[in-house]
């Protein structure tokens, strides 16, 4: 069963580390917890959710920054994990508590600022999530971070390039970084997506 609510919350999330910048926008139900959010962000950019993922970000009342993610059960961290499917984002975030930072892969280390833009009522006849506008293709996953994002568009523009044919096959043969359609955005289920994931 759904849970009903009345207001949305409008994000931007912006990847870091990557010119032009490709960002997204999108809104959200207010009743989301941040496991919900992070599936919503990963649908919106293109990516898979095929590695792990954590949010940073400022505790609204005590003002320290906080990690949210998937607690580390087996206690290779020594930093807290809150866990993120108890937490929800109207919680977190307000006008005077904006910005949270969602890094995905931790080996590639894709950095996004989660900037909220505005808290609207809802709209009648509207399916939440939706993503509203956005700019540019995700960068493929695991072409190595930034830089290797970087050095996968040199060779894929540049037929003279040593690796211009490796790329492009590893693509699958075509790649337009610029393409990006709103329309396209498909928002799984997040508890669907959980009990895929984890069974539960």
């Amino acid at each position: 069963m759904k849970k009903k609510f009345n207001q949305v919350y409008q994000f931007k999330i912006t990847l870091r580390d990557v010119k032009p910048p490709v960002w997204r926008r999108i809104q959200v139900p207010e009743t989301y917890t941040f496991w919900d959010l992070h599936v919503a962000i990963q649908d919106a950019m293109g990516w898979e959710d095929a590695h792990l993922h954590e949010f940073e970000m400022r505790h609204p009342f005590e003002g320290e920054k906080v990690r949210i993610g998937i607690p580390d059960n087996d206690h290779i961290s020594f930093v807290e994990i809150i866990p993120e499917r108890k937490e929800k984002i109207a919680d977190w975030f307000s006008m005077d508590n904006i910005v949270a930072e969602y890094t995905y892969d931790f080996g590639d280390n894709w950095k996004h600022q989660i900037k909220l833009e505005k808290i609207l009522p809802r709209e009648k006849g509207v399916i939440y999530p939706v993503c509203i506008s956005g700019k540019r293709a995700c960068p493929p996953e695991d072409c190595g971070g930034a830089w290797g994002y970087a050095r996968f568009l040199e060779a894929i523009r540049n037929p003279e390039d040593e690796e211009h044919e490796e790329m492009l096959e590893w693509i699958g043969g075509d790649f337009d970084p610029e393409y990006f359609d709103p329309e396209e955005v498909i928002f799984d289920d997040p508890d669907e997506r959980r009990k895929f994931a984890f069974g539960y």
